[in-house]
């Protein structure tokens, strides 16, 4: 279901959830939920995972409720209408996940609620790794994706909240184009910096074997 939230399902948020690391993690949180589809990817993949997802706009987590009551992983997931920069809970988390908002250098679109998802009036990146540098746990995860032009945005934050980066992913949409997205993981565990490219489709607008690998779980047609 995806009729309520303002932000629809997409590439970036499949591609979030299936790239994310899981392994390991109890306790998650999906900032900006939406449908919840990064939660219920998250669950698919790790079966002993909570995950609960947080959004500001009611009608995200009335979707995602009803989509997370009709997966099979119903009991480890939890929607709740939260701000994250003004969380009460002193839980933590293993891993954070974020689909966060952008546009910070564009022209508003003119639907309200779109508006509100998608902009960083509601959620900088600044303050999204700095909350998360608090909740996570020793050794815990912050996955995220954004433009290329927030990458200086990203990279300063992260070094002002002390969370290394760890993995970069820069996402090519076709074959030949430039650079559209970066999928991120900052993290103080100790593993080593990776930095890699993938390429969703090929020119004539199939997928690349490397997209299908990863999101092949999640697609029905892959």
């Amino acid at each position: 279901m995806n009729d309520r939230t303002a932000m629809k399902v997409g590439t970036d948020g499949v591609l979030l959830g299936a790239w994310c690391p899981v392994e390991g993690a109890r306790r998650v949180l999906d900032v900006g939920t939406g449908c919840g589809v990064i939660a219920l990817m998250v669950a698919q993949r790790n079966s002993e995972a909570h995950i609960d997802g947080i959004d500001i706009d009611p009608g995200a987590i009335e979707e995602a409720t009803l989509n997370f009551a009709a997966s099979p992983w119903s009991e480890r997931l939890t929607a709740m209408m939260a701000d994250f920069n003004h969380m009460t809970s002193t839980d933590s988390y293993d891993l954070i996940v974020s689909n966060p908002p952008y546009f910070t250098d564009s022209l508003l679109p003119p639907d309200a609620a779109r508006t509100l998802a998608r902009h960083t009036g509601s959620l900088s990146y600044r303050q999204l790794i700095e909350g998360a540098a608090q909740r996570l746990t020793d050794g815990g995860m912050l996955a995220l994706i954004s433009p290329t032009e927030a990458e200086g945005a990203i990279i300063e934050a992260a070094a002002f909240a002390s969370l290394p980066m760890k993995n970069i992913t820069r996402v090519i949409p076709v074959e030949g184009a430039a650079v559209k997205r970066i999928l991120w993981l900052l993290s103080r565990r100790e593993m080593p910096y990776r930095e890699e490219y993938l390429t969703i489709a090929h020119r004539d607008g199939s997928f690349t074997s490397e997209y299908i690998a990863l999101t092949r779980d999640f697609y029905l047609k892959m």
